[in-house]
């Protein structure tokens, strides 16, 4: 009898643990809705045109439009990728030269600095550059249509991680690095080169530390 209890007791229990399972299973439901709010609410990230207008006389930019191209030129640092390229009216071919100058200066590299020239009305002397960036977004959030109040199914509601997917594409540096990783830069030579001669020498090869880079294990505890 006591044997019998016992295996009973036992099926019991395994019945008890894959009903549990069963209840958060990672499979979607019947409306489409996953357990993963990544995957209800996933980050899309997309290539956008960036551009910017702007006037050159023989004197060169105006203070206002010195600004506007400052700032343009930052935010291609910070959020282009690919080449900037700039568009001249035919006829106003010096425009190049300076503004190619002024961009390579604030830190850009001149292999990374395309021109061409434009057809344009008598008068027009407007220069246009533009850029392709990357914007993160996520689809909206507010989708209530879950009671929230029964939780019998043990399954997400559809809004839930919404905020936070909607935060993090907000937050992002470099929408780009949602994506994939960035390529590892090439090694430092000259770190290597004294490594190795330190090596050969029988002398340590790690980095000198200052006193102010000391520590001590506290002996609070012990």
């Amino acid at each position: 009898m006591r044997e019998m209890t016992q295996i009973l007791l036992r099926g019991l229990c395994l019945s008890a643990v894959l009903m549990a399972g069963s209840c958060t299973s990672p499979f979607n439901d019947a409306s489409g809705s996953f357990d993963d709010p990544l995957v209800n609410h996933p980050i899309m990230v997309e290539p956008t045109y960036q551009s910017l207008k702007i006037s050159y006389a023989a004197s060169g930019l105006n203070v206002e439009d010195t600004s506007h191209l400052d700032a343009f030129v930052a935010a291609y640092r910070q959020h282009g990728n690919g080449k900037i390229a700039i568009s001249v009216p035919n006829g106003l071919q010096q425009a190049v030269v300076s503004l190619a100058d002024r961009i390579n200066e604030m830190g850009v590299s001149r292999d990374q600095i395309l021109v061409a020239s434009h057809d344009a009305p008598a008068g027009d002397v407007r220069v246009e550059l533009n850029y392709i960036s990357y914007q993160a977004r996520t689809a909206p959030c507010g989708d209530w249509s879950t009671d929230l109040t029964y939780t019998a199914d043990n399954r997400n509601a559809p809004n839930f991680g919404c905020a936070n997917q909607h935060n993090l594409a907000a937050m992002v540096a470099d929408p780009r690095d949602l994506l994939g990783p960035h390529p590892m830069d090439s090694a430092d030579a000259r770190r290597r080169q004294t490594v190795i001669s330190n090596y050969d020498a029988g002398q340590a090869t790690a980095a000198a530390k200052s006193a102010d880079q000391s520590a001590a294990i506290s002996d609070i505890g012990k």
